[in-house]
């Protein structure tokens, strides 16, 4: 990342928040502040920032619920959770929502520029694997899609066909197919192109903020509405609206939505004047529609709607083709950690593996891989071991007790990773609260994998 790291810091005891912002900002930073969850919500809509220093405790809005609404933006910052020492409950619950990592107050500002900048990275990171902008050799790209598969052909060659109408779009396929990237690819050939892509999780959302998230709202029309907001809907205007999940959408909101696609017009929340709007449906899910339509959890009308064009897409199992291909661009991706290749054996492991989690769940094994990589060439023990099947473990000396090979192992894992509590937990597949606890028992100390 060339330009300066731009951070947003919310936090509402005034001192510490200017200290922080300040002691950033000494070190090379772009650096905002703000006093409370819903200023730094409305920061974040209006800036691009990379990594976001979040209090847990704030007025108005905890820092625990800005997490729950970031999960719908497209491309959200990376979150480093700020607790106290007795809130660390709170700041697992904020990773397994998608927290960067958390540390405790007070912080130390060495420790804080690591993870500001390792966060960063790994939002880089993730922008670059989602793209796929890397053009491998032997692939045919199609709008940051990478695929040499038969079945993925078919999908792009529908896509071709339907991108240039105005038609909606219902795209199926399991979590991890890369739906999203689909969606973009038929907005990206439209004629819309120039005008904007709008995404929004239908299932990410209380039903209250999910229709003022798409609909906007009115100043005053609820409780904490200070201003006027427009919604998604008038943001996508002239452009396309990409519905997410849209098998999690709530049945008052697919009632206003489908008035909304058959009269071009819709009401912000607590307003009374109609508006018009111009924009084209891509929609997505896993569910199966006509199933949820026959409970009646889904609306029929909603459903033939934007079912007009339906694109299947194929999970991973089923384009086996692509496996080589897209660990190869992952690998390229992950070069900052030291890899630039694939060892044989640990491609066959790869190949070999049925990917229930798709391309996501490739891309993280790839990720992880290059983590713990000791060398220049990703072997079978860097993978994860549910990709190896039964796993022969090596003898060890009797001497050796239980407690001290986890110790060792415990270390071991937080030098890979710099000492990363929350990618260390994550490598080991326990609670980062569990590993909390054991580096306290086992007095483990900073200087041991620093």
């Amino acid at each position: 990342m060339t330009r300066a790291i731009r951070v947003l810091v919310a936090d509402d005891e005034r001192n510490l928040r200017e200290l922080v912002v300040r002691e950033l900002g000494r070190r090379g930073y772009e650096v905002d502040g703000v006093a409370d969850g819903v200023a730094a919500l409305e920061r974040i809509r209006e800036t691009a920032y990379d990594v976001v220093v979040l209090d847990m405790r704030m007025p108005q809005k905890e820092g625990i619920d800005v997490l729950r609404e970031l999960a719908a933006f497209s491309e959200p910052p990376q979150v480093i959770v700020m607790t106290g020492f007795q809130e660390v409950s709170a700041a697992v619950e904020a990773m397994k929502l998608g927290a960067y990592d958390y540390l405790t107050k007070p912080t130390k500002f060495e420790e804080l520029d690591i993870v500001v900048r390792k966060a960063a990275e790994k939002g880089q990171l993730l922008r670059d694997n989602v793209a796929l902008r890397a053009h491998a050799p032997g692939a045919e790209p199609f709008a940051g899609l990478l695929t040499r598969s038969a079945l993925m052909q078919e999908v792009l060659h529908v896509v071709e066909r339907v991108a240039p109408t105005d038609s909606s779009v219902l795209i199926l396929g399991e979590s991890g197919t890369g739906k999203e990237l689909v969606a973009r690819a038929v907005h990206e050939r439209s004629a819309r192109a120039q005008r904007a892509f709008v995404p929004i999780h239908c299932g990410a959302l209380p039903r209250e903020v999910f229709e003022s998230e798409l609909f906007g709202h009115e100043r005053g029309a609820f409780t904490g509405a200070v201003a006027t907001k427009p919604g998604l809907v008038e943001l996508a205007d002239g452009g396309t609206l990409f519905l997410d999940e849209i098998g999690e959408m709530d049945p008052d909101s697919q009632v206003k939505l489908l008035r909304a696609l058959e009269t071009g017009t819709f009401f912000r929340v607590g307003g009374t004047r109609p508006r018009r709007v111009d924009v084209r449906l891509v929609a997505a899910t896993n569910r199966d529609l006509a199933e949820a339509m026959k409970i009646g959890e889904f609306r029929q009308d909603l459903y033939y709607r934007i079912n007009t064009i339906a694109i299947p897409l194929p999970p991973l199992r089923e384009r086996r083709e692509d496996i080589a291909l897209l660990a190869g661009h992952f690998v390229e991706a992950n070069a900052s950690y030291g890899v630039k290749r694939l060892g044989a054996a640990a491609l066959g492991a790869l190949e070999a593996y049925d990917w229930p989690g798709n391309v996501r769940e490739l891309l993280h094994a790839i990720e992880r891989a290059a983590i713990l990589s000791k060398g220049e060439e990703i072997q079978p023990e860097d993978l994860p071991q549910e990709l190896l099947g039964t796993v022969s473990t090596p003898a060890v000396s009797s001497a050796a007790s239980l407690e001290t090979m986890e110790r060792q192992h415990i270390v071991a894992t937080l030098r890979v990773v710099g000492g990363h509590r929350g990618k260390a937990a994550a490598l080991l597949a326990i609670d980062p609260k569990t590993l909390y606890r054991k580096v306290i028992a086992y007095g483990i100390r900073d200087d041991e994998f620093r």
